[in-house]
């Protein structure tokens, strides 16, 4: 008798479900499961990667009307979901002694039709009933979408199970009834055996209804994790969830994590809820039989899906001339080849033949892919960014090898002047999405993504979600939390285990160490050296034992990969055709306003929606505020990317290796190669940025030695040297080798990148089968067998580290502005950089590149400071208002206003009399004093103000906010009253503020500090300069 489990939690049953997607359909077919279901709590994380991994395995079922072989899943994969259901989904507020009852519901999809209702419920759940961390739904939404669903009466924590336990067996068969007429057919009695007293009561009670009312009965077990031996993983997983230590006992409830119980926790009660073979199923069922026939009651009645669809694009609207197409992808073509032509007419001159041919094969080759919707969103919303005033990059990663995207405004680099090239970006031979990643300044950034949601429509426009798993270093800190192994333990272990990014826990205790060891070594694949390959010997030992850290390492192997909690993709927006929630599901966060994607960025695409990234770039914000320094210092208006590319001042700045605060090129690493290297030309930035990563950088000696004719420059064929003389007969970029083997072996363009693809991943397959071609096209061409081996090896060893010429001239070319504004306006482009240093150790750094370079930095002045950093008349940067803890930005903005108005402060009693009542509070005028933002007003020093004198009680602050209080309050009263014609500003004589022993430079530092988180007047260790 064949059986298939239908209530499966995965891992995505955030922090209570221990089951891997691949784990669980490895044991279904193991024993020859015709299916398998999926039925996370409240959402469908998983269900996407769940129908794939079930597409990965297939049988022949038929054939098509031509002839074509019809393929399924070997195991039928049935997408589900068990809901949280309320009687209100909107209900968000409940009284002291009300709460949120919620209710389990499973719901499998039975067809199209029920998957797709299946995705409204869970969006709906998240966009309408989020309340706590439950998505919830209602009986109203299941009302209105239940078509092509089947429901069963699920678990212990279910509608019909609780009426049973809590309200008696008719009130019970009354909620039965109300499902049973709802579902019909597809209404199952779901019946568990969990070694649960209550389980059994109610068990009693649903087989009475099921004879009552002809209802099948399955059988179901609610499996949270793989094999029973994972019971005590996943009991940690339960303590991770809910912050509790594993030794504290736990209390009955398994259906609401987040019931309190003194003392007590959250806590499954035994070790039955695991993934069991049929043969345990039927045993535990063998008194009914027929309820483990029944479960193929219900694959039968399943459809197989499969969710990898085409992409949809969005509908680019176009005017009426263009449409003249029945088809709109074609019409949207039109209008592209239309504003590229106008778009190429100001980017060039002329348009020679090198250029129309090349704008001509481009356009070609987006019209047979069907992307002209896609290039023209792009344009618009970067054009519309631009409108705005956002800052937006010249071009990021391969999109700037297109003379098309060139052409509209989507990048600014001429692909053609510095042979980028299109098929780099699109492969005419293989159709894959384009991605045009964008960069904007940081603030700009969310205006664009604000324009988009205004055209295309909120319900269309998502940010797409993360999932954070269990790496190995932070499984281990929260098991060894869990199971109370003291800290200091804890540390030791973590700190055992290498930090290189995306070690694996299970590689480390397990794999091969060294070579010797045997293949797939940690020394060899993983890259582990010296101290690395100790620290895990030593890991191991621990491992072996026996003792308590033994047993955490065992158990942080078991849960590694985990999901722990979701977050939101750092650039990724989706903008889809229609409203999302038809295509795919949705969820909310509180850290965003747009909906938030099930599914994550990897899988996004082939779930039928495009993903486009919006990048926030922190040197777009700061090359913004300099040219805003500059225009208001200057009076000039430079434009940014209109700058000459062969400035003698910027380069002699990167001679001297001074790129300190620039982009790209700061490393102390990179200044020294500079200064070898000594660029004269753009080319020169290109390479170095290319070459100055890991693997690459071992050719940087030899690039400088024979850039300075130090070397000679040689070529293994004479057929190189057309694209290899830029970078002095080495090969640095991916491009080069397209080029070459186009060049050397007649590659098509197509082919050439899928050479790139395959020596940048290692596809040792693809390579064989290349590599004959390269070896024949090449010999066919004249060329030597031995050098062409040669080439061949060298670019396996080379191509794996070869970068993306494309990225690498649009970085060039930001870095060279922000180099550019450094050689010629220093003041300026250091105070920008200042503004956007994001952190107090960042400032003090780049305070002492201004001091390296002449240049002044002041602290506050209430007659001077702007919100930010600013330069003033004498080249000199003052520090900004706003930078003052406990400043406060209204008292701020209203500083700046009123001495703009109305003109500089003659004393601090004219700014108090002017500011009084303006949100300018004591707390605002204790941080300027301290910080000297009133040393400009000679009068006083910093610690009258804050001095008590002899005789006085309060302040000498406190006195000045009362003679501006006073001012303000009789200089009001006279304008209501019969002498309203007396002067608008009484005469009030200001109070004496005592006199005392100025701070000294230490307190004068402390002080500044405290308010400006660094010292602006000097160092605590001035006093002890020789």
């Amino acid at each position: 008798m064949q059986f298939s489990h239908l209530h499966v939690h995965t891992q995505y049953s955030l922090l209570d479900g221990a089951a891997n997607i691949d784990d669980l359909f490895k044991k279904a077919g193991k024993f020859n499961m015709p299916a398998l279901a999926i039925t996370d709590h409240g959402n469908m994380f998983g269900a996407f990667e769940f129908v794939a991994n079930a597409w990965k395995n297939t049988k022949i079922v038929g054939k098509d009307a031509y002839g074509k072989d019809i393929l399924e899943p070997t195991i039928k994969p049935i997408v589900g979901c068990e809901f949280y259901v309320v009687a209100d989904r909107h209900a968000k507020a409940f009284t002291k002694g009300e709460k949120d009852v919620r209710y389990h519901q499973v719901l499998l999809a039975k067809n199209k039709v029920g998957y797709q209702n299946l995705v409204k419920l869970t969006s709906l759940g998240f966009i309408e009933g989020m309340y706590s961390k439950y998505p919830r739904i209602d009986k109203e939404l299941i009302l209105k979408y239940h078509e092509g669903l089947i429901a069963t009466t699920c678990c212990i924590g279910a509608y019909v199970p609780q009426a049973i336990l809590k309200k008696g067996e008719a009130a019970a068969e009354t909620e039965f009834k109300w499902w049973l007429d709802l579902f019909g057919e597809d209404y199952y009695i779901e019946i568990q055996r969990h070694q649960i007293k209550e389980q059994e009561i109610i068990n009693q009670t649903l087989l009475k209804f099921a004879n009552k009312h002809n209802v099948p009965v399955i059988a179901t077990n609610d499996s949270h994790y793989t094999d029973q031996s994972d019971y005590n993983a996943h009991d940690i997983l339960l303590c991770i969830n809910t912050g509790e230590k594993q030794a504290t006992p736990g209390f009955d409830d398994i259906t609401n994590d987040d019931t309190q119980v003194k003392n007590k926790r959250f806590k499954f009660p035994n070790d039955q809820f695991y993934f069991k073979s049929p043969d345990e199923m039927m045993k535990l069922f063998a008194d009914i039989p027929e309820s483990i026939d029944n479960t193929n009651m219900i694959v039968d009645k399943v459809e197989v899906i499969n969710l990898k669809k085409d992409i949809a694009l969005p509908n680019f609207p176009v005017a009426k001339e263009f449409k003249v197409h029945a088809d709109d992808t074609l019409n949207q073509w039109e209008y592209l080849r239309h504003i590229t032509y106008e778009g190429a007419k100001n980017r060039y001159t002329t348009i020679d033949t090198t250029t129309q041919e090349r704008i001509d094969f481009e356009l070609s080759t987006i019209k047979i892919m069907g992307f002209a919707g896609y290039f023209l969103i792009v344009s618009d919303f970067i054009k519309a960014g631009r409108n705005m005033g956002v800052f937006v990059g010249p071009g990021r990663g391969s999109a700037a090898g297109s003379v098309v995207a060139y052409c509209i405004g989507i990048t600014n680099i001429d692909p053609i002047k510095y042979n980028l090239l299109f098929e780099r970006f699109l492969n005419p031979d293989r159709k894959s999405m384009p991605d045009i990643d964008t960069d904007f300044d940081d603030d700009g950034r969310q205006k664009v993504i604000e324009y988009v949601v205004e055209k295309y429509g909120k319900e269309k426009v998502a940010q797409i979600i993360t999932y954070g798993t269990m790496a190995a270093k932070s499984s281990i800190a929260d098991v060894a939390r869990v199971m109370d192994l003291p800290l200091a333990e804890s540390r030791v272990l973590t700190k055992l285990v290498p930090d290189k990014p995306g070690t694996n826990l299970g590689r480390v205790l397990n794999a091969p160490i060294t070579k010797k060891d045997g293949e797939k070594s940690l020394e060899e694949k993983d890259g582990l050296q010296g101290d690395d390959l100790e620290n895990v010997k030593q890991l191991r030992e621990i491992y072996k034992g026996n003792d308590i850290r033994a047993k955490v390492l065992k158990e942080a192997e078991r849960l590694e990969g985990s999901v722990r909690n979701t977050g939101i993709h750092a650039s990724a927006i989706i903008i889809a055709p229609q409203d999302l929630t038809d295509l795919l599901p949705v969820g909310t966060s509180k850290e965003s306003n747009l909906w938030l994607t099930q599914f994550q960025g990897n899988i996004i695409e082939e779930a039928g929606v495009i993903k486009m990234d919006f990048l926030g770039l922190k040197t777009l914000s700061i090359l913004k505020t300099a040219l805003e320094l500059i225009k208001q210092n200057h009076g000039e208006d430079i434009v940014i990317d209109d700058v000459p590319l062969d400035d003698a001042a910027t380069f002699h700045l990167y001679q001297k290796g001074d790129t300190n605060a620039t982009f790209q090129f700061e490393s102390v690493g990179m200044q020294k190669y500079l200064r070898e290297l000594k660029p004269d030309k753009f080319g020169d930035l290109i390479a170095m940025n290319a070459l100055y990563r890991p693997g690459p950088i071992a050719y940087i000696p030899t690039f400088i030695q024979r850039k300075l004719g130090l070397e000679p420059i040689s070529y293994d064929l004479p057929d190189m040297e057309e694209h290899l003389q830029e970078t002095y007969g080495i090969t640095v970029y991916q491009e080069q080798v397209m080029l070459l083997s186009q060049k050397l072996a007649g590659f098509s363009k197509g082919d050439a990148d899928v050479l790139r693809k395959a020596m940048g991943k290692k596809q040792i397959a693809v390579l064989n089968k290349m590599k004959a071609q390269f070896i024949s096209g090449a010999m066919a061409k004249g060329h030597p067998e031995d050098k062409l081996e040669k080439i061949w090896t060298d670019w396996e060893a080379f191509a794996q580290y070869a970068f993306n010429k494309s990225h690498s001239t649009c970085y060039a070319f930001v870095a060279y502005q922000t180099a550019y504004l450094k050689a010629h306006y220093p003041c300026e482009y250091m105070a920008a950089v200042l503004n956007h240093a994001g952190s107090i150790d960042k400032i003090t750094l780049f305070m002492e590149e201004c001091k390296r370079m002449g240049i002044k930095v002041l602290g506050p002045d209430v007659n001077e400071s702007l919100k930010g950093f600013a330069v003033n008349s004498r080249g000199e940067i003052r520090f900004g208002l706003g930078g003052l803890k406990g400043a406060g930005d209204n008292a701020v903005e209203n500083i700046i206003s009123e001495r703009k108005n109305k003109g500089a402060y003659s004393d601090v009693f004219d700014f108090i009399k002017r500011l009084v009542g303006k949100n300018v509070n004591k707390k605002s005028l204790e941080s300027i004093a301290y910080s000297g933002g009133f040393d400009c007003f000679t009068q006083f020093h910093r610690a009258q103000y804050f001095n008590i004198g002899e005789g006085d009680r309060i302040s000498g602050l406190e006195k000045i906010i009362g003679f501006g209080q006073v001012t303000q309050s009789l200089t009001t009263g006279t304008t209501n009253t019969l002498f309203g014609d007396l002067p608008s500003e009484m005469n009030i004589p200001p109070p004496k503020i005592a006199v005392c022993e100025p701070w000294s430079l230490t307190e004068k530092l402390e002080h500044e500090k405290e308010v400006t988180g660094m010292f602006m007047s000097g160092h605590p260790l001035d006093h002890f300069k020789f």
